[in-house]
């Protein structure tokens, strides 16, 4: 074939609204009452094939936990080291493909996303994960099609980036692949990163083991059957649930080992950073270590802030799927003058709040992910009701009986050093700091140095002056910094998302700066009209 293919230009995915009487819901609901009316089993996928291992554990919703929505089979050392053979296999083939044949499977796979699968992945994501429908749509649907799409032209864009050719030379830039496999390892809470985690290296020609959280793991699975269905060859990626340290410790410890596309805790990707760097001088070439991690997100408002805009962002910023979003707003410095408006406009709103299975499109909360999360976040609000110079203002209520349901809780903390205000709790849970309105400066310093991560977070204002300030000495606070808007809701495309310091890597998910992560370029030059001789000019007698 002559020509070279223009990839379609990306458009963000469009927010389907699930409102009644549309016919995304009628379709969403009907296959929600499908997926919830049969138990599903859930096979390893090596070099294309289903790995039936016999060692399963339940999937249950977290929302009902006696309610077991599949049998997920469990990887051990044979099929991991299946899973590389496989990915190694597949590699020769798939790393020296052109980039129209990759591209059409990602780009195929967003339309079957947007198409027939949409209900199926934001169904199984709202019954396996605890998603709304809402949150389901702008995650396992529109954000990650969003990927798909622009991580395709993200990839079209770096390898059209070529050096300069001089009069007789050609000079290239060849975009290779890593050299070994990719070990994806995804969280719980994001399908669309559960999605993309393994595909953005694919993209650039990489072969993958994904491992998928072991909460995530149908929604996961339905995913891993959509790139299949897209025409992804088989070993290209490779879906491998299990126990994460066995997993990771034979992954880490094989010579192929190229690079971790990862997001979890800090406390998880700083021990995989330690395990690699022990088994460095054993693999073919340096590993890319790529990680978003952990976040103590910040809600800062101004004395000029907006009460009615600040009380909505913190709802929709601390309370959205529980939570338990790394950018989720867990922090909030208010000042004294608009304090009072403010949280009793928030309390409000908190009262119309309600928190239920995830199929009642009523509630605007489900349940916690598991019994380990639900007795940790637990466990510090019953804390903070007995600490001196904390209020609990909302909530404070956690039922366990059914499912892992935590009321949405606001706490008052007079010690802006509280552990609530520092530690990351990933759930739903907001400590708010009410500071003196004279105060601003200290307060921005305040922001900044409280906690060790740096990923998202956000100013309320209508000074100009202070949005100004707050972007200045908080430059380095976060990687995503909104202005007048939740921390949360970073789309493909408009806010590459990722943080610092102990936030990860800040790689940028959502654009370029990500993908350029996985290829490692060589630097070709052709002379067209070679030297016939050693000498130069400058050796001529005079």
């Amino acid at each position: 074939m002559n020509g070279m293919p223009k990839i379609p230009g990306p458009v963000n995915e469009p927010v389907l609204s699930y409102a009644p009487g549309a016919p995304e819901r009628v379709e969403l609901k009907r296959t929600l009452k499908e997926l919830s009316s049969r138990q599903l089993e859930i096979p390893l996928v090596i070099g294309g094939n289903d790995v039936h291992t016999g060692r399963t554990i339940d999937v249950v919703m977290p929302h009902c936990h006696r309610h077991v929505l599949a049998k997920a089979h469990q990887a051990g050392p044979t099929e991991v080291q299946a899973a590389i053979a496989a990915a190694q296999a597949a590699w020769r083939e798939w790393s020296a493909s052109g980039f129209e044949r990759r591209a059409a499977v990602f780009l195929k796979a967003a339309d079957l996303l947007a198409t027939r699968y949409r209900p199926i992945v934001n169904g199984a994501t709202m019954l396996g994960q605890s998603k709304t429908a809402h949150q389901a749509e702008i995650d396992a649907a529109c954000e990650l099609i969003d990927f798909f799409r622009f991580n395709v032209h993200f990839a079209e864009r770096i390898y059209a980036e070529q050096p300069l050719s001089v009069s007789g030379v050609w000079n290239s830039l060849d975009y290779r692949p890593l050299e070994g496999f990719v070990y994806a390892i995804t969280p719980f809470n994001f399908t669309s990163i559960g999605g993309n985690l393994p595909t953005a290296p694919a993209i650039m020609g990489n072969t993958v083991v994904w491992k998928p959280a072991a909460t995530a793991v149908l929604s996961n699975y339905f995913i891993m059957r959509l790139l299949a269905e897209a025409g992804l060859p088989p070993g290209v990626i490779n879906f491998v649930p299990g126990p994460s340290v066995q997993v990771s410790e034979r992954l880490l410890a094989d010579r192929a080992f190229a690079g971790i596309h990862f997001t979890g805790s800090t406390e998880v990707f700083q021990a995989l950073w330690k395990q690699s760097a022990a088994n460095l001088t054993s693999y073919a070439a340096y590993p890319r270590l790529v990680g978003e991690t952990g976040g103590k997100d910040f809600i800062l408002a101004h004395p000029s802030a907006d009460p009615d805009v600040l009380a909505t962002g913190m709802v929709r910023g601390a309370f959205e799927y529980q939570g338990q979003k790394c950018s989720a707003a867990s922090r909030a410095y208010v000042p004294d003058a608009l304090w009072p408006e403010v949280r009793d406009r928030m309390l409000e709103m908190l009262a119309e709040v309600k928190v239920g299975d995830p199929a009642d499109f009523r509630n605007f909360m489900g349940a916690v992910i598991d019994r380990k999360a639900f007795d940790k976040i637990k466990g510090y609000i019953d804390a903070a009701k007995q600490a001196p110079g904390v209020k609990v203002l909302f909530g404070g209520g956690a039922d366990d009986t059914d499912g892992y349901f935590i009321e949405p809780t606001v706490l008052e903390a007079q010690d802006p050093a509280y552990r609530t205000m520092c530690d990351e709790i990933f759930g739903p849970v907001l400590s708010v700091h009410v500071y003196p309105a004279a105060r601003w400066a200290e307060t921005l310093r305040l922001v900044d140095e409280t906690s060790p991560y740096a990923l998202t977070g956000a100013i309320f204002a209508q000074d100009r002056r202070a949005v100004e300030e707050a972007k200045d000495a908080l430059r380095y606070a976060a990687g995503n910094f909104y202005v007048n808007d939740k921390p949360t809701g970073a789309v493909v495309g408009q806010q590459p998302f990722g943080g610092a310091r102990a936030s990860g890597t800040n790689d940028k998910a959502g654009s370029l700066l990500n993908l350029i992560r996985w290829v490692s370029p060589r630097a070709v030059k052709e002379n067209f009209v070679p030297p016939r001789s050693f000498s130069y000019p400058f050796m001529a007698e005079a």
